[in-house]
């Protein structure tokens, strides 16, 4: 890809449901290997926004490009960790079989080595090598969102995309999980759908805050103004986590700001 080629575009997207707006007129660019964290309210558009990126959804206005491209026509250089994994804990699946399933776009219907290989390779480079044997419904939910991550990372994407990755994960599991997106951050694009703001100080390089508009910054320092622009109001929970002391710049009344 060319240098200024950013790796993901908006450029002035609309999208809807039943006519009601969940994204109106977002425009922003992000650069290769930014680490990118897309917070807001519940119901403001933060999952919409990952979904109009990976090509799940189209814009009914504007255009959305991933790699210069339509996204669906970059899927193939995309990771993508949901929210909510489909698949019984009861299912007597290893966290070897799980990973191995994010090999099935690039294998011929059936795995061969090169494809257990990678898989191996993958949960070593999340920190779950020892447990490549284990059944899913044995790990931790932290162990559990890494084996997640791993499925992601086999198939060698160029941009991670992680939907509330530590949704239900302890504090200490979620440390252990940022700090490995951190270390793939060096080769690859993070994008980290949270509701926790305390991520954006520790790990994040920019910010897309979302409720219905798209407030982004390209810098991890905030302010209480830019929160309760995109959350209306500032949940105790949020600041309960640690607050960050370092400030954005206003958002100046404009939907879509880059700063």
């Amino acid at each position: 890809m060319a240098l200024d080629v950013p790796d993901i575009l908006f450029e002035d997207v609309w999208f809807s449901y039943n006519c009601s707006p969940a994204v109106r007129g977002a425009s922003f660019t992000v650069p290769p290997r930014e680490f990118l964290a897309i917070i807001g309210p519940n119901g403001g558009g933060k999952t919409t926004l990952l979904k109009l990126t990976l090509g799940l959804y189209r814009p009914q206005r504007g255009r959305v490009r991933v790699f210069g491209v339509e996204p669906r026509r970059a899927s193939h250089l995309l990771g993508y960790v949901p929210q909510n994994s489909n698949f019984s804990l009861d299912f007597p699946v290893t966290a070897l079989d799980v990973v191995l399933m994010g090999r099935l776009r690039s294998s011929k219907g059936f795995y061969e080595r090169e494809d257990k290989i990678k898989a191996q390779e993958a949960l070593e480079e999340i920190g779950m090598g020892e447990y490549e044997f284990i059944r899913m419904g044995e790990l931790s939910q932290g162990q559990r969102q890494r084996v997640l991550i791993a499925r992601a990372l086999v198939s060698e994407p160029k941009m991670l995309l992680l939907d509330e990755p530590t949704a239900s994960v302890d504090v200490e599991a979620q440390g252990v999980l940022y700090d490995k997106l951190r270390e793939l951050n060096k080769m690859i694009t993070i994008v980290v759908v949270s509701h926790d703001v305390s991520v954006i100080s520790s790990y994040a390089t920019a910010v897309a805050c979302v409720n219905g508009t798209v407030y982004y910054h390209s810098s991890n320092e905030i302010k209480p103004e830019m929160v309760k622009l995109a959350y209306g109001s500032c949940p105790v929970e949020i600041i309960a986590h640690g607050f960050p002391h370092r400030v954005l710049a206003r958002h100046e009344g404009k939907d879509n700001v880059n700063v």
